[in-house]
């Protein structure tokens, strides 16, 4: 009996490594640096449906990074800030305004 709790205890081990070993490759590593923006992941519970909506709210300014994961933000106003697990970020990448540039098309040639 004591031999098959302990090949059962073994089987679950490298279950679990094979796990953590898939699990790992899937999470992505994300880096941040101080004053860069980012937007935050809104995980609060809703009672109107959102599927439209925006699940992200920001942009923030990281004010400072900690070396467990840990991110302290910046709010808009400059008021105050929060601190929030890294995993809950993304950067925030700046929209496209169409009237920086302007192309001018060249009429076809004819043949």
């Amino acid at each position: 009996m004591e031999e098959l709790r302990n090949d059962a205890y073994n089987n679950s081990n490298i279950a679990k490594q094979r796990w953590k070993r898939c699990h790992d490759q899937l999470v992505s590593r994300k880096e941040f640096q101080k004053g860069q923006r980012v937007l935050l992941h809104d995980s609060k519970l809703h009672l109107f449906l959102r599927k439209l909506k925006s699940r992200w709210i920001g942009p923030f300014t990281i004010q400072q990074v900690y070396s467990n994961g840990v991110v302290e933000l910046l709010n808009s106003n400059s008021t105050g800030s929060f601190k929030v697990n890294g995993q809950h970020l993304k950067p925030f990448v700046e929209p496209f305004s169409r009237d920086k540039e302007e192309i001018n098309l060249l009429e076809p040639h004819q043949a």
